[in-house]
């Protein structure tokens, strides 16, 4: 940020009074802009023994799976947004009835929190929205283990599939760091049953 959105002064850089953090501030109006972290909210889709994945259109990791999932909007809540982008991504209408909370994901390095619930599909029917190149249900081994975009997406599946052996799934929350050699380090925080 350069210019105050408020009055077109430029924008400094610092701690203001009373605070603890650098923030973006303007000098002529006094505004202060606080940057917080995006949340990603998605669902994990359920349909009988298969999850639904979506094999992305757009970067980042476009080609690779994932779960329906993206950035949480101004004015929803987190599974509002969790249902909506499945919608969007994957075709698929689940009624907030049918959810719950699975799976949190910190991951401050980067300013973002992940939020997936688990979804029980209403029906198998699907498609692929704008940002899919196609939507498919997999079994456990069917899986494309290798060739998933992202590291909490299959943090969560592989939970998923250990808690389905005992069918109890308990809320994890995870906080996730990126040591030297690139290596995801997901260290689990909390735990409650559900």
């Amino acid at each position: 940020m350069k210019f105050c959105p408020q009055c077109a002064a430029p924008i400094t850089h610092h701690i203001p009074a009373g605070d603890n953090k650098l923030r973006y501030c303007c000098l002529t109006c006094d505004n202060i802009y606080y940057q917080n972290p995006n949340n990603i909210v998605g669902t994990l889709p359920v349909w009988q023994d298969k999850v639904l994945l979506c094999r992305r259109a757009i970067e980042p990791r476009k080609g690779l799976w994932t779960l329906p999932a993206g950035f949480m909007e101004n004015g929803e809540t987190t599974l509002e947004g969790a249902l909506r982008e499945t919608e969007e991504e994957a075709g698929v209408t689940i009624p907030a009835a049918h959810c719950r909370l699975y799976s949190l994901y910190n991951l401050h390095h980067i300013n973002q929190v992940y939020f997936f619930f688990l979804a029980d599909m209403q029906s198998p029917d699907f498609d692929a929205g704008e940002e899919s190149l196609e939507v498919a249900l997999f079994s456990e081994h069917e899986i494309p283990w290798d060739n998933i975009a992202f590291a909490v997406v299959k943090n969560t599946l592989q939970q998923f599939f250990a808690d389905r052996v005992n069918a109890r799934y308990p809320v994890r929350m995870f906080d996730v760091n990126y040591g030297d050699d690139r290596q995801v380090d997901m260290d689990c925080v909390s735990q409650s049953e559900s």
